[in-house]
């Protein structure tokens, strides 16, 4: 069973103590005028709400039936359907959409905490939302004004749905080998054919139509990224009064069988001569897509935060009710036969990872979305374009850091139960297999690395990173606690990027040898500075709320003394270089 509560004091705690996000929102006026600590809150509560009562609940049953297929028809597990209606009537898929289309317009800051909860809940549930809100994102950037008028309000209605359709089974990572064909049309229209595989909600029953954005090239297109271009495929076509029309020639072929998120309808698609619409510019899709695609990216992310999330309230109600062995300082229970494994040093050990990582990435996301909503809506166009530098460089730590400690979290809280988090019915095992999927998808982890290193920090000559070390210093010159360690780890970074700098001409393979690690020690020199940020804000207010924030205190003191130092091994990986990755040849392996 999926017990998950939203953790709602932390999330409070970091929205309004740590960022002061309605502060952000009143001198934004896109903002001021939707959203304001009061609104903010009642959003939180009745999203726990839903995500408790309504979403969690279908979790275990979700895994266990999975969807089905049958003669092209997908079917969602029982009780989605109806939760579906339930969600949407809610207007929560469009939450964070643009109010000339009938979004809510709510800042990213409190989206972030949301899409949380809803992993948290279930994945699988969380999906089919998450790639309708990154669909309409792009569909916002990029497509004609008719293209907006028709499709954007009820896919933020949640009566549609949306999908991203790249990869092709020969093509994945590498998108400039994709085959699908788009053949221009009289009437403006194109003639999209071929396959697409992996395609989240590529086919269900939940909403009355779905609209595919699908990369294909134009008959004339340039060989390679430069000749890709983005269409807009609706499964039913719509007529000119807004009513769905006849089938269009979008089918699923068949469902991938997977580990994990079973209620999630992964699909193979078939594009027989479907009609398209072109969405931004010929031959500049992958541009396009990368709208919905960086959104996508730090929605997946959060899959990390919400799974570790569940993972540990799991972990820690069982750790403080299983009885085992006595407490090394003799200081239980006398009554009972055993103490609670909590006493035990290594499930304490186990539990606050878990929770310094997780409360350190909420923190991070946050953050992240803070700068999203600069991005959009901040009316001076030099914080505008600082806000949106920042981003593009924290974008793929959250997605790969956000996840990788997903799992790591996850498994650990199978390993608190011990043999019970092997077992079907606690619900451990699926988490597990649930949050895999989050370092693979929407561009694997390694991926994201290379980014990183070779796009954001070394293409720059680490000027995006300058940015961001001048920030953190400027924290630690009004913030104590923790400084010194904060700078050291802060100064570790940089000096490794000067190393990598200086050598990336002499190694043709040194970025990818060293991508990985460099993303992981990027990820917890950030989560340093989440932490040191959350401690002076529990510092300054710990005699408001003792007990929560001497709580935060022992955690942030546990991430500086025992998770930080794995900065030290990650350094000495990355300085190794890339000469044992290389000393056999392909054959020998």
């Amino acid at each position: 069973m999926n017990h998950y509560n939203a953790p709602l004091r932390d999330m409070h705690f970091v929205l309004h103590e740590v960022f002061d996000g309605p502060a952000l929102w009143a001198r934004l006026p896109a903002l001021a005028e939707r959203v304001d600590a009061d609104t903010a809150d009642a959003i939180l509560e009745e999203a726990a709400r839903l995500t408790h009562q309504l979403i969690a609940p279908l979790s275990r049953n979700g895994d266990e039936q999975g969807v089905s297929f049958d003669n092209g028809q997908v079917r969602t597990p029982d009780g989605f359907r109806e939760a579906w209606r339930t969600y949407r009537d809610g207007g929560w898929v469009g939450l964070g959409g643009n109010p000339e289309h009938g979004g809510l317009g709510m800042p990213k800051m409190l989206a972030v905490l949301f899409e949380e909860m809803l992993y948290a809940a279930d994945s699988s549930f969380a999906l089919y939302s998450a790639l309708s809100a990154g669909s309409c994102l792009a569909i916002d950037a990029h497509a004609s004004d008719a293209l907006k008028a028709t499709y954007l309000a009820p896919l933020y209605a949640g009566r549609w749905a949306g999908t991203m359709c790249l990869t092709e089974p020969h093509a994945g990572t590498d998108l400039g080998l994709i085959r699908t064909r788009a053949e221009p049309q009289a009437d403006g229209s194109y003639r999209i054919s071929g396959s697409k595989i992996f395609i989240t909600g590529g086919e269900q029953d939940l909403t009355e139509n779905i609209v595919h954005l699908v990369l294909a090239r134009l008959p004339d297109a340039p060989a390679g990224p430069k000749g890709i271009s983005l269409f807009l495929v609706p499964k039913w076509r719509v007529e000119a009064d807004g009513r769905l029309g006849a089938r269009n020639g979008a089918h699923c072929g068949s469902l991938e069988h997977k580990m994990g998120i079973k209620a999630s309808a992964t699909c193979v698609m078939n594009f027989d001569a479907a009609e398209g619409y072109l969405v931004g510019e010929a031959n500049k899709g992958l541009a396009a897509m990368f709208t919905m695609m960086n959104y996508e990216r730090l929605s997946i992310g959060l899959q990390g935060v919400g799974c570790a999330e569940a993972s540990y309230q799991s972990a820690a109600r069982y750790a403080n009710q299983r009885l085992q062995s006595r407490a090394a300082t003799g200081t239980g229970d006398v009554r009972r036969l055993a103490d609670p494994i909590i006493v035990h040093g290594d499930v304490r050990r186990m539990l606050l990872t878990m929770r310094s990582l997780t409360e350190g990435g909420r923190a991070f996301a946050v953050y992240v979305g803070q700068h999203l909503d600069l991005a959009r809506y901040a009316e001076d166009a030099g914080e505008r374009e600082r806000a949106q530098r920042l981003v593009a460089l924290l974008t793929p730590v959250a997605k790969a850091f956000f996840t990788d400690n997903g799992l790591e979290s996850c498994v650990l809280g199978q390993q608190v139960f011990g043999g019970h988090g092997y077992i079907r019915e606690w619900g451990q095992e699926q988490r597990v297999r649930d949050v895999r999927i989050a370092q693979i998808y929407e561009g694997t982890n390694g991926i994201q690395a290379l980014d990183l290193l070779g796009r954001k920090v070394l293409a720059d000559g680490g000027q995006a990173l300058a940015g961001l070390a001048a920030e953190i210093r400027g924290l630690c010159v009004d913030a104590p606690l923790y400084r010194e360690t904060l700078l050291a780890a802060l100064v570790r970074l940089e000096q490794v990027s000067q190393w990598l700098q200086a050598r990336v001409s002499q190694d043709a393979n040194l970025v990818s040898a060293s991508a990985v690690e460099y993303l992981h020690l990027f990820g917890l020199t950030l989560y340093a500075y989440m932490w040191a940020r959350m401690a002076a804000a529990s510092h300054q207010r710990r005699d408001q709320d003792p007990a929560f924030h001497d709580a935060k205190l022992a955690c942030a003191a546990f991430y500086f003394q025992r998770v930080l130092p794995r900065s030290l091994a990650l350094e000495a990986t990355i300085r190794a270089g890339s000469a044992s990755l290389y000393g056999m040849d392909a054959e020998q392996f």
